[in-house]
């Protein structure tokens, strides 16, 4: 049995100090990512390519450690990220594992806005076969818009901060 589910969440953040150089900080792909996501996670795998280890996780008392592949890339003044390919550790014998990832994060008049869809289909695991599907997805679902909130307040606190630091590096 497949089991899908999704989370989603936009990001409004207002910035006031040199907001003017935010498009331009964008354009520091790695630095961004590192400050999106935790750096000490996060490997570069060549130009526009990242590997990131998903804070692990308990659901049912398994341990989850989601593994994925980013592709990023800056269009017409907006960071993209997408995920390329994903394995899941900790469920035992999974028969199908997909992870989407879409978000994006551009420079605005206000500061920075985004949005990030984040989703899931897997086989129902093995070691869950007598828990009913609609709990396994509202689980699943809880745990993704944890993981999207967790991005969300880092953004809101590290990407703010490193910017902060960029700008005083390049003596802006």
């Amino acid at each position: 049995m497949l089991l899908s589910f999704d989370a989603k969440q936009k990001l409004k953040l207002s910035v006031t100090r040199n907001k003017e150089y935010l498009s331009k900080y964008l354009l520091e792909e790695e630095r961004v990512v590192g400050a999106m996501l935790d750096s000490k996670k996060l490997v570069s795998e060549g130009e526009g390519r990242y590997k990131y280890t998903v804070t692990s996780f308990k659901v049912f008392q398994l341990d989850i450690n989601p593994v994925v592949s980013i592709a990023v890339e800056n269009e017409d003044g907006i960071l993209r990220m997408s995920a390329l390919e994903s394995k899941l550790d900790g469920l035992g014998m999974v028969d199908d594992f997909n992870l989407i990832l879409k978000a994006n994060l551009e420079a605005t008049e206000i500061g920075l806005e985004g949005e990030a869809l984040l989703g899931v289909s897997v086989s129902q695991p093995p070691l869950l076969k007598l828990v009913p599907k609609k709990i396994l997805e509202s689980t699943g679902h809880s745990v993704l818009n944890g993981i999207l909130l967790g991005i969300k307040s880092r953004v809101q606190k590290q990407l703010v901060k490193d910017f902060l630091d960029w700008c005083a590096l390049n003596n802006i």
